[in-house]
């Protein structure tokens, strides 16, 4: 069964034979819920928790670019009943995102996805101090410190 929208529009009456826009199951018990052209799918028998799942995908998305640097996400409440989670899951998936650097959160506004160069830049600053002083600490010279990374960059883009 094809995910539909669930953040916008109205919901079936109580008690109708037709799930909630944005709810549907599949057969292994997931959910989907679709944000505009992104679908996420929740599947139940995952080893993985639902606030993984979602933190997982929203995560890959925003890096591939399907979802777009400033695009609007969801809001918890709206995005836990497209998938058929509780609110405090989502929400949860949302902090774990907003302390990677993938979203942020701009109070009434809503929440965006993040640019994810600024995350990048941080984490590669974050790493790159960490290395220079674990080289320090283990007494190499600041030639010797910048040869080993050259190597390890030539060794990782390939020349």
């Amino acid at each position: 069964m094809a995910p539909v929208s669930g953040l916008r529009g109205s919901h079936p009456p109580a008690g109708a034979d037709t799930p909630a826009p944005g709810r549907t199951s599949d057969r292994h018990g997931g959910g989907y819920g679709r944000i505009d052209s992104v679908t996420l799918k929740i599947r139940i028998d995952d080893s993985a928790p639902p606030y993984e799942q979602v933190r997982a995908q929203i995560s890959e998305q925003a890096r591939s670019g399907a979802l777009p640097v400033g695009y609007r996400l969801p809001t918890v409440r709206g995005l836990a009943e497209s998938l058929g989670l509780a609110a405090n899951t989502v929400a949860k998936a949302y902090r774990a995102l907003e302390a990677d650097g993938v979203i942020e959160t701009r109070g009434r506004n809503g929440t965006f996805v993040a640019a994810a160069g600024q995350a990048a830049e941080r984490e590669a600053a974050a790493a790159a101090q960490a290395y220079a002083e674990r080289a320090r600490r283990l007494g190499l010279d600041r030639d010797a410190a910048l040869a080993a990374v050259h190597d390890a960059l030539r060794a990782a883009y390939g020349g």
